[in-house]
C-alpha cells in the first residue's frame, strides 16, 4: 500500500535503533594475532601430526647418558695425569697453613706480615740447605771410598776358595769379562746415568716449585680464606669462618707440634751419635728428624737406618744405637708426642692410625703427612654440624 504525503504538522517517527544485544557480532582480528585459517596445518597437511617431544626420547635419553660418561672418563683421566702437580699444590698449601702461625707469632712481635715471611721463609730454606750440606758431602765421600775399594773387594773375591770352585765350574770370570767388555755396556751406563740425571732434575725442580707455590700461598692465605668465605651464604658465614679458622689452627699447630717433635728427636740423636763416636753423627740426626716427620713408621725407618750405619762401623755401636732408638720411641709416643699435640689435633689413636693409613695408600708420604689434620677436621665438623642437628631431630 502506497502511504501518501504526512499531512502538515505532523512530525514523522524516527526507526528503531537496534540494542546491542540485537547487533550481529562480528569477528574482529586481533592486531597483533592474525585469525588462523580454517583448515589443516601446513606441518599437518605435509608432514604428519608432530610427535612427542624429544627430550622424552630414549634415544636422546641415551645420547645424554653416554656423553656424561665421556665427560666423567675424560674428567679423571685429567686428574690421572695431574696427580704430581695435585700433590704439589696441597703440600704447598698444608705447608703454607701450617707456617702461618710463625708468621703470625712474628706479626704480633711488631713485623708486618711481609717481613714476617721473608724471616720464616728463610727459616725454611736455611734448613734444607744445612740438611743438603750435611748429607752430601758424607754420601760423596763414601761414593768415592767403595769406587776406590772395589779392586780391593775384587782380589779378595779372586782369592776365596769358594768363588774359585763356582769359576771353575760355571765359568763367572768369564761372563763377568765378557759383560764389562760388552760393546752394550757404555750405551746401557749412559742411559743410567741420563736417567739419574732425569730423576735428579726431577726433584730438584719439583722441589723449587713446592717452594715457590708454598711463598705465594702464605703471601694470600687471608685473602684466599675471605674468597672462599663469600662463596657462603650470609647466614652461615659468621659460623663457617668461625670453624675454618679452628680448622686452620689445628693443621697449623699439628705441623708445629710434628717439627718440635722432629727437633727433639734430632737433637737427642745427635747428642747420642755423638758421645758413641758414630762417623756422620749431623747427617745421621737430619735424617732421624726428617723421617720422623711421617707419621707412624718415620721413626723407626730412620731408627733401621741410623742403626744400619753404625753397625758397619762395628757390632757394638750398631747395637747400642738399636737399644737407644728403641728406648727413645717409646719415650716419644707416650711422653713427648702427647704432651707436644694434645693442643692442636682433637682426634682418638685409633682414627689416628686408621687415617695415616688411608692417607698413605691414596698418596704415600704426602697422605700420610696430611691425612691427621684432615681427619681432625671431619671430626670437627661432625662434632659442630652433624651431632647437633642429630639431636634436634
Amino acid at each position: 500500500m502506497t502511504t501518501g504525503p504526512a499531512p502538515a504538522g505532523h512530525t514523522p517517527t524516527p526507526a528503531p535503533v537496534p540494542s546491542a544485544a540485537e547487533k550481529p557480532v562480528q569477528a574482529s582480528a586481533s592486531p597483533t594475532e592474525p585469525a588462523e585459517p580454517a583448515g589443516p596445518k601446513p606441518d599437518e597437511r605435509f608432514f604428519g601430526i608432530p610427535g612427542k617431544a624429544l627430550a622424552k626420547s630414549p634415544f636422546l635419553f641415551g645420547l645424554t647418558a653416554g656423553l656424561g660418561v665421556l665427560v666423567a672418563i675424560g674428567l679423571a683421566q685429567a686428574v690421572v695425569n695431574t696427580r704430581s702437580v695435585i700433590v704439589l699444590v696441597l703440600v704447598a698449601m698444608f705447608l703454607a697453613v701450617g707456617l702461618n702461625p710463625a708468621v703470625e707469632w712474628l706479626a704480633r712481635r711488631g713485623l708486618s706480615r711481609r717481613p714476617a715471611i721473608s724471616i720464616v721463609f728463610l727459616g725454611v730454606i736455611a734448613f734444607f740447605a744445612l740438611f743438603g750440606l750435611a748429607i752430601v758431602p758424607p754420601v760423596a765421600e763414601q761414593v768415592s771410598d767403595f769406587v776406590a775399594a772395589v779392586p780391593g773387594y775384587i782380589n779378595e773375591l779372586l782369592a776365596n776358595p769358594t768363588i774359585r770352585r763356582l769359576d771353575a765350574d760355571y765359568g763367572l770370570l768369564a761372563q763377568l769379562k765378557a759383560y764389562v767388555t760388552s760393546p752394550d755396556l757404555p750405551r746401557v751406563i749412559a742411559g743410567g746415568i741420563v736417567g739419574a740425571g732425569a730423576v735428579v732434575f726431577g726433584a730438584f725442580f719439583s722441589g723449587v716449585t713446592l717452594l715457590v707455590l708454598t711463598l705465594y700461598f702464605l703471601g694470600s692465605l687471608g685473602s684466599i680464606k675471605e674468597y672462599l668465605l663469600g662463596l657462603v651464604p650470609a647466614t652461615r658465614r659468621e659460623r663457617t669462618r668461625a670453624m675454618s679458622d679452628e680448622i686452620l689452627d689445628g693443621i697449623g699447630g699439628y705441623v708445629a707440634g710434628n717439627v718440635v717433635i722432629s727437633l727433639i728427636a734430632g737433637v737427642l740423636s745427635y747428642a747420642f751419635l755423638g758421645v758413641a763416636g758414630v762417623e756422620y753423627a749431623l747427617a745421621l740426626a737430619l735424617v732421624v728428624a726428617v723421617t720422623d716427620l711421617i707419621p707412624l713408621v718415620g721413626a723407626t725407618i730412620g731408627a733401621v737406618f741410623v742403626s744400619a750405619v753404625a753397625l758397619l762401623q762395628s757390632l757394638p755401636l750398631g747395637i747400642a744405637c738399636a737399644v737407644f732408638f728403641l728406648i727413645y720411641q717409646q719415650v716419644e709416643n707416650y711422653v713427648i708426642y702427647p704432651r707436644v699435640m694434645k693442643r692442636s689435633v682433637d682426634v682418638a689413636p685409633a682414627v689416628t692410625v686408621i687415617a695415616a693409613l688411608f692417607g698413605g695408600t691414596l698418596l704415600g708420604i704426602v697422605g700420610a703427612l696430611i691425612a691427621i689434620p684432615v681427619a681432625a677436621a671431619i671430626a670437627l665438623v661432625i662434632r659442630e654440624v652433624v651431632l647437633p642437628r642429630q639431636a634436634r631431630v
